[in-house]
């Protein structure tokens, strides 16, 4: 696992390319899409890791970014073509906008942009929209634990977010807007933590070397964590099935200090799911 500064302007795939290329290695992913416009703490998984990736696409996310007021664009993001822009923004205050942002924290039903990865009948999003066909998706339970206006410079809004795994800041910024009856989109973005780890132990995507990989135990770091006894991880290695122990639906199986396997517990035993070592 690598902590990876991603720059704006280009997409988390040609991070994870000049990741690639850096360490030598083929098999590497990434943990949670930046857009292109968007900078910040980009999570680079490599080698078996990435089979871990599952296991963190809940943790939080925190954020800083600006909101461009009475501007809605296409994508909901400066990339888009512009769909209607209008000076009703100089009407809003600080205030409107304090109450606003109040309105979208907690537990909230979100509508994912029509430009996104989501699929619709097995093809992404982003490709219909892009062909001119109206994409419509289907809200989805997100939350917003922190949303925090820190800087009113009208039409532009600063803003600090903290979210759970899932949630889309182009949306957040969209429905500010209309809640706001001024439209919006989200003009700047820069993501500043990933679960537990900040965007300031993160290196540039050139930077980076073998000598930065964190152990691939942290992406499982909230996994109830088993030690594996004498024997038991060749078992676990080869996919055989062990006494169940305790009565955590998942486990974190370890030799020593080595990661080997995330188990399932299915009645009495506990079946290796993951395998991450050799």
């Amino acid at each position: 696992m690598l902590l990876v500064a991603k720059p704006a302007g280009p997409t988390s795939h040609d991070v994870v390319d000049v990741v690639r290329r850096a360490l030598g290695m083929s098999r590497v992913g990434h943990l949670g899409t930046l857009d292109p416009f968007a900078a910040g703490l980009l999570i680079v998984v490599v080698g078996r890791a990435t089979r871990l990736a599952r296991f963190a696409a809940g943790w939080r996310k925190a954020y800083e970014g600006v909101i461009r007021l009475g501007a809605t664009t296409t994508t909901d993001d400066p990339a888009g073509e512009p769909v209607r822009v209008t000076d009703a923004w100089r009407g809003v205050d600080r205030s409107a906008v304090e109450s606003a942002f109040a309105g979208f924290r907690g537990p909230i039903r979100q509508r994912p942009p029509s430009h996104s990865a989501v699929k619709v009948a097995g093809e992404r999003a982003y490709r219909r929209a892009r062909r001119g066909e109206a994409v419509v998706l289907a809200d989805r339970p997100v939350e917003i634990v922190e949303f925090t206006l820190t800087d009113f410079t009208p039409p532009d809004v600063g803003f600090r977010a903290t979210v759970s795994g899932g949630t889309y800041l182009r949306s957040l910024a969209r429905d500010v807007g209309e809640a706001l009856r001024c439209g919006a989109h989200l003009a700047a973005l820069t993501r500043t933590a990933v679960g537990p780890f900040p965007l300031a132990d993160a290196k540039p995507p050139e930077a980076v070397t073998a000598a930065d990989l964190r152990p691939a135990a942290l992406l499982v770091g909230d996994l109830p964590r088993r030690a594996l006894a004498a024997g038991e991880r060749d078992a676990v290695v080869h996919g055989r099935s062990l006494p169940a122990i305790d009565a955590a639906d998942r486990v974190a199986l370890f030799a020593g200090e080595e990661l080997v396997a995330v188990g399932e517990r299915l009645g009495d035993v506990v079946k290796p799911r993951v395998v991450v070592a050799d």
